[in-house]
């Protein structure tokens, strides 16, 4: 088959890309390496929705950041993840230089972000008793946000899907070649238990989304090479007895390698804090360090009054894509026709991603002169919580249903009628992570430490594979090792 546009990667821009462009009469396909939509960046990040005033003015990440931030309550209603309007603060201590948070609020007013102003010590405490005492001012965002990464990105996808988008996922691209039609693009087919396999893709144009990868991806078709540079940032994630520590998301005032440490609450009621910013040389470097989260720890301890650190039940690291020109690479490539680009999408990638998806499937759509369909799905319904439902719904769905009436992860009290859902719909989870992402099932205090025999036996059974099959992350990650344990291994 040949396509019009294969998307390469299914990250949050990759996937709001695929969403947008299959409002057009457009053939796509997505290609992922890994094997589950939101596997990279998107899974590791602050999951914050900035007001947009930390970007350069006239630059294209000020620009998207605004736009995605004014698009966000409306993509949470159709799309069904959780998000809330929290407001940030970037907080001045005794000692810094209050002419930095001035400069701060006159970008963000160019920028376009709105109601953005400076309140001073008394309102800051009060708004934010656990700040440390030496904080004397802070720039007050209403608008910012906090957002759901996980099911924000399967949500786009999902949608994409239900509008014609096919996924090839555990396909890593490999090499690409110009063709008479366009590209063909040389891809590795990997399947678990089974070896890889070579395939061969043609299409028409190409939208390289590759996150960390994207440069690889670029350097494959042009002579005007771009550089990529692993940032990595650590986080602690706390406890949900901890997290009404904070109301705001607590920033301050930021350096040359980005916003800095925060302290957020999480739409789920966990504490987050981090990251911090190292750049390294393995684009997968996602392993945690004892010095770097010591710098979060530090930075906590320095920002806060007596931070609940003692309510930490994970840390976890995400890679950062970080171009040298230090802005969003959005374009067709000058030197390879129908060669599109999503390059350098680092913070506030995850904000303006529904308006990098609609600006670039805007640029395919004019390139192709495609029209819009007349028939198309703007809505998508995410995973049944029963917790959402009053007493009386609930009892009609497990009436109707036993398996909501069945809990399988105490810690975040999720259903087995849940993880079906999860492992069922489209583009289903197919490892514990997948159910994790859409569920939440081995998320809370313990860590999955309870939960995951249950979670594995659902998968065998709803994916209709033995339990050796069953992965954490995909790849070589099985739980179980190897088959001499055979599929009649029977759990509890």
């Amino acid at each position: 088959m040949l396509y019009d546009v294969i998307i390469i990667g299914a990250g949050v821009s990759g996937s709001a890309v695929a969403r947008e462009v299959s409002r057009y009469d457009i053939s796509a396909c997505v290609l992922e390496k890994c094997e589950d939509v939101c596997e990279g960046t998107s899974k590791a990040n602050s999951a914050i929705v900035h007001a947009g005033f930390d970007a350069a003015e006239g630059s294209l990440m000020a620009k998207l950041n605004v736009e995605g931030n004014e698009m966000m309550d409306k993509l949470a209603r159709d799309l069904d993840f959780p998000f809330r309007r929290n407001g940030s603060l970037v907080v001045m201590f005794e000692g810094d230089d209050r002419s930095k948070l001035e400069e701060l609020l006159e970008r963000g007013r160019k920028n376009g972000a709105r109601d953005l102003r400076i309140i001073e010590k008394e309102e800051l405490h009060s708004m934010e008793p656990n700040i440390a005492d030496d904080a004397v001012a802070a720039l007050y965002a209403p608008t910012a946000g906090i957002v759901c990464p996980f099911n924000m990105t399967i949500a786009f996808a999902e949608n994409a899907f239900a509008n014609g988008v096919e996924f090839r996922l555990n396909t890593e691209v490999k090499a690409i070649t110009a063709s008479k039609e366009g590209y063909v693009i040389e891809a590795e087919k990997h399947e678990a238990f089974t070896g890889p396999e070579t395939v061969r893709i043609e299409t028409k144009a190409i939208l390289n989304a590759a996150g960390a990868y994207s440069d690889v991806i670029h350097n494959m078709v042009s002579a005007r090479t771009h550089h990529i540079k692993p940032r990595r940032g650590c986080y602690f994630l706390l406890d949900k007895t901890a997290g009404s520590f904070v109301e705001k998301t607590i920033f301050t005032l930021p350096n040359e390698m980005g916003k800095g440490i925060l302290t957020a609450p999480t739409v789920h009621g966990n504490l987050l804090v981090g990251p911090d910013a190292k750049d390294i040389d393995n684009r997968d470097g996602v392993n945690t360090t004892a010095e770097e989260l010591e710098l979060v720890r530090a930075s906590a301890n320095r920002n806060l009054k007596n931070p609940p650190l003692r309510s930490v039940i994970t840390s976890f690291a995400g890679v950062r894509a970080h171009e040298d020109s230090g802005d969003f690479i959005i374009e067709e490539c000058p030197d390879a026709e129908f060669f599109f680009e999503c390059a350098g999408i680092e913070s506030p990638g995850l904000s303006a991603s529904p308006a990098i998806g609609k600006m670039i499937a805007g640029i395919i759509a004019d390139r192709f002169g495609a029209v819009r369909k007349n028939e198309y799905i703007e809505t998508r319904k995410g995973v049944l919580n029963p917790a959402s439902l009053s007493d009386e719904e609930r009892s009609e769905l497990i009436r109707k249903n036993p398996a909501y009436g069945n809990i399988i992860c105490r810690c975040e009290m999720v259903t087995e009628g849940e993880i079906i859902d999860a492992v069922t719909r489209p583009l289903g989870a197919r490892s514990l992570d997948g159910v994790k992402r859409r569920t939440r099932a081995g998320m809370g205090r313990c860590q999955a430490g309870f939960c995951s025999p249950r979670t594995m036996e659902i998968i065998s059974r709803e994916c209709g594979i033995p339990l050796y099959h069953v992965t954490k992350s995909g790849g070589a990650s099985a739980l179980i090792p190897n088959e001499t344990l055979n599929d009649k291994y029977v759990i509890g």
